[in-house]
């Protein structure tokens, strides 16, 4: 039997050598129209940080290599350009000499990625400048230009993650950095108390960032840039890290069925609706695991994973995809930035709004133990069943084993009610008697059983914020937080001496504070009969 996969990278490699490694008989074939098979593509921006010195150090297989050890004939500088479902025919054709061959399959698998979009910017594409990174050969481009014009300047267009690590790898390379999104927020779709902390960690780097901006204007080949707030800017380097398309082309002439943004559908044997056709990888959609809704999954790591489920299911192992959960992380400076499973904003953009979150602060391992530091948690659950959706941390320490470990507990469909029982290593160096993770559980069990009550401060009613009494707990050196102005300030260690201050004649609101003492002096009130409201932000 045949097996043609369009498409290198992660998920057709990994699909092709898992089948080999089942199946001596099947003849394997794979075509890629870049000149790399299959390389670390998320290691590039380091590459031009000059973190990674040797770009051929990340070309992780040659087709030589899957020819000796695998046994797969590899073309690169190949196009499949046309798909013939009845006849299973492809058109393919030769990059380097312009020639095209027809070639037979049995068995297709579309892992062909997807490809950076430019913005409808005026003047982008004529920006000598200006460029986009995704493959080996684009590094080598950008690195050719770093070391023949040695710019001092560059700037970056979107703040995603992709955006951050190429601001930070350029900062290490001594150049001023900055950045540009249309979003109010940097690294999204991270929240907003994650996306503020890391805003500021941008800014305690002096890197100069625009939000809210969008460009107007690319002038002069790419040396003028003009943004909406009236900045204008000269940059020696653009880069655009604006966001990706679906490499769909090939699928729509075989009349694949895609989603509205272009990916092609497929169902929990990764079966497109044309027979013998799959498809994995960035290309497609697929289920979402914690909602049960249509997703994305553009990530390596699960296109590396659907491919070697999709060798054993194609050679006959019963089993199912069971969908996307996704699991990221991203180190910004001194900071890890990292997510499992659904934010608020794609819960929200999947119309689901009955869920809960919480927010702590506790130190990522023993306090004294040298070089603690504070571990900043969110947790998003159900709102009826404390169902874990998601999570997102940043901190310098023990930020990623976290979200792993709540990856896990997403696959495992536990609760907030479980967290509290999970058995987690515990050293000083490494964490606290009460890992983050139990702790964030014993505040959303508080959340579901009304322990304490809370409320997001953009759901509190005029009425009420004209009329109750806004509490600030903090120390007098202590700075204020969050955006309700306070009725009066009176620290948590002296609430109990001034609890005839606060009113019992009128709703008692606490106001925001990361940490666990917004918490502890609810339930002072509570135990001095005054009902109080945590506010999150």
């Amino acid at each position: 039997m045949k097996f043609v996969v369009i498409g290198g990278v992660a998920g057709g490699p990994s699909f092709a050598t898992r089948l080999r490694r089942l199946n001596e008989e099947h003849e394997i074939v794979i075509y890629e129209r870049g000149e790399n098979i299959s390389y670390a593509s998320c290691a590039l921006p380091y590459y031009l940080g000059g973190v990674i010195e040797d770009l051929d150090s990340l070309i992780e297989r040659t087709p030589e290599i899957l020819k000796v050890k695998n046994n797969i004939d590899v073309f690169t500088k190949h196009e499949v350009q046309t798909i013939d479902p009845a006849n299973k025919q492809l058109v393919v054709k030769d990059l380097a000499t312009g020639e095209t061959t027809a070639t037979n399959y049995d068995k297709l698998i579309i892992s062909a990625g997807a490809r950076p979009t430019l913005p409808p910017i005026k003047g982008a594409a004529e920006a000598e400048n200006g460029f986009v990174l995704r493959s080996v050969t684009d590094a080598a481009e950008i690195k050719t230009y770093l070391d023949e014009h040695d710019p001092k300047s560059v700037l970056v267009l979107g703040a995603g993650v992709m955006g951050l690590e190429l601001a930070e790898n350029f900062k290490h390379r001594g150049m001023d950095v900055t950045l540009v999104d249309q979003l109010p927020q940097v690294a999204f779709p991270y929240d907003e108390e994650i996306a503020d902390l890391i805003y500021a960690k941008l800014l305690e780097n002096d890197l100069h960032v625009h939000l809210n901006t969008r460009v107007e204007e690319i002038r002069q080949a790419g040396q003028e840039v003009l943004l909406s707030d009236g900045t204008s800017l000269n940059p020696e380097l653009i880069l655009f890290a604006t966001g990706v398309a679906p490499n769909n082309e090939v699928a729509k002439t075989a009349g694949i069925e895609l989603s509205e943004d272009g990916q092609i559908i497929v169902n929990d044997q990764l079966e497109t609706n044309v027979a013998d056709i799959y498809a994995i990888g960035d290309i497609i959609k697929t289920t979402s695991v914690v909602t049960g809704l249509a997703t994305s999954s553009m990530l390596s790591s699960a296109a590396n994973r659907q491919g070697h489920m999709l060798a054993d299911m194609v050679n006959g192992t019963p089993m199912s995809y069971r969908g996307y959960i996704g699991a990221g992380v991203a180190k910004i400076f001194d900071y890890t930035a990292s997510y499992t499973g659904m934010t608020e904003h794609a819960l929200k953009a999947s119309g689901i709004t009955n869920y809960k979150s919480v927010f702590v602060t506790p130190f990522d391992h023993a306090y004294f133990y040298p070089g603690a530091t504070r571990l900043n948690l969110k947790i998003i659950f159900d709102a009826d069943s404390g169902k874990i959706l998601g999570g997102q941390a940043v901190g310098e320490q023990g930020v990623d084993k976290r979200m792993g470990e709540l990856s896990v507990a997403i696959t495992g469909n536990l609760t907030v009610f479980d967290l509290p029982d999970l058995e987690l290593p515990y050293s000083p160096p490494y964490s606290t008697t009460r890992d983050p993770l139990n702790i964030a559980g014993y505040v959303a069990i508080n959340q579901m059983t009304n322990v304490v009550e809370t409320i997001k401060a953009t759901d509190i009613s005029a009425e009420d914020l004209a009329s109750a009494f806004f509490l600030d707990i903090r120390e007098a050196d202590k700075a204020p937080s969050g955006s309700i102005p306070a009725t009066k300030n009176i620290p948590m260690n002296e609430l109990r001496e001034r609890i005839n201050e606060v009113p019992k004649d009128r709703k008692v609101y606490i106001t925001f504070r990361k940490g666990l003492n917004t918490y502890t002096s609810a339930r002072i009130l509570a135990g001095l009969g005054i009902p109080a409201i945590l506010i999150e932000e």
